[in-house]
């Protein structure tokens, strides 16, 4: 059995138990006041009394709240609210005092009117002090809900932000992407069929791999290397020869969580940077390995370099500057990109992401190193 205060709901027995506390503390109170003047009465006597005054609070307790809610006194006070509370207050301590002299009747030889004038002479004030009180508790779990409650907004409102921005930061690179591959694609028409054939294939098993996953911001890293070993095979039908491509994975990191299409971009990056401005051939490499509880991938090609000053480290190409705010927008400070020149010639971008692993209900295939 529940007994409700407000939008509050709390056992029967633990309510009457609250409210034991106080009749216990009232009756040590009234009975050293006696001591003190020099005559006491019995002990039960003081707990009959405090448990009658107190009980009857118990009994109101619940209207009392409904009153608090329907009229509560606002900051700035307005008069509405305080209009109604003040005669509410004076109206329940004299139906608490009516109720309280009629069950002391039963106890004690004085007549009704009798108890009546004893209870407003040792109890009005505090029973007026009673239902401030339990206005004041009201009032205060009251704010401490809708405080609550705004909190809970703030941050689902947060997260829908957040998750906003990354499919807004997603969706800036699919256009990108697929913009260069079509490029090549009509490129290669007129060149080799077979091969813009076998391009538009995997392209088109790359968009349907990644649309399956699109509403998810994290994927394993197996799945996400499934997705750059398409967009690398299509890299290396327009490449040719001039493209080689190695990826070097450690067993124990394949089921960890990455941010999904987060690799793409970056080799995209290196092969923009690198192969398709430059003369000669390029190798890709993808490396990935677990230090404590960091991820790590390190995507290097090998036939490019970072101009000199500030600017070069963000600005290497448009993906980079995406690839920073999808990490800082899922992780915080807790992932980390840049780019480094590599001996002889080359530059490497480093991945460093928290080591979690992720469950997922479809395995993607084991990716080959090339």
């Amino acid at each position: 059995m529940m007994v409700r205060l407000g939008n509050t709901r709390i056992g029967l027995f633990r309510y009457l138990g609250l409210w034991a506390v106080v009749v216990v503390v009232f009756a040590l109170q009234g009975f050293m006041q006696d001591a003190l003047a020099g005559h006491t009465f019995a002990l039960v006597d003081y707990l009959r009394w405090s448990i009658i005054q107190w009980y009857t609070w118990a009994a109101l307790a619940p209207l009392v709240f409904k009153l608090a809610a329907k009229y509560p006194i606002q900051s700035p006070v307005r008069l509405r609210g305080l209009g109604m509370q003040l005669p509410a207050s004076l109206g329940m301590t004299v139906f608490a005092i009516l109720i309280g002299a009629f069950v002391s009747t039963a106890f004690e030889p004085s007549s009704f009117g009798e108890q009546v004038s004893l209870f407003i002479g040792q109890n009005f004030a505090t029973d007026l002090l009673a239902y401030w009180s339990l206005f004041a508790i009201q009032q205060a779990m009251q704010f401490h809900a809708e405080k609550t409650r705004r909190e809970i907004e703030a941050s689902q409102l947060a997260t829908e932000l957040a998750q906003s921005r990354l499919r807004a930061l997603k969706s800036q690179l699919q256009p990108h992407f697929l913009f260069n591959t079509l490029h090549a694609i009509a490129t290669l028409l007129d060149e080799d069929a077979l091969s813009a054939e076998d391009m538009l294939l995997r392209l088109s098993e790359l968009l349907r791999a990644f649309l399956e996953d699109y509403d998810g911001q994290e994927v394993s890293l197996r799945r996400e290397l499934v997705l750059l070993d398409l967009y690398l095979g299509i890299q290396r039908i327009r490449f040719k020869d001039r493209l080689t491509t190695h990826i070097y994975v450690a067993p124990d990191t394949l089921d960890c969580a990455v941010p999904s299409l987060i690799l793409q971009p970056i080799v995209e990056n290196a092969i923009s940077h690198g192969i398709s401005k430059r003369i000669g051939v390029d190798c890709i490499e993808v490396e990935t390995r677990r230090e404590g509880n960091t991820l790590c991938i390190d995507v290097r090609n090998r036939n490019s370099k970072l101009e000199a000053g500030p600017a070069s480290a963000t600005g290497h190409g448009i993906g980079l500057s995406n690839t920073e705010l999808r990490l800082r927008e899922l992780y915080g400070g807790g992932a980390q990109v840049s780019l480094e020149m590599i001996w002889p010639e080359g530059v490497v971008c480093r991945l460093r992401l928290p080591f979690r692993e992720i469950e997922e209900l479809d395995d993607a295939p084991e990716v080959a190193a090339r």
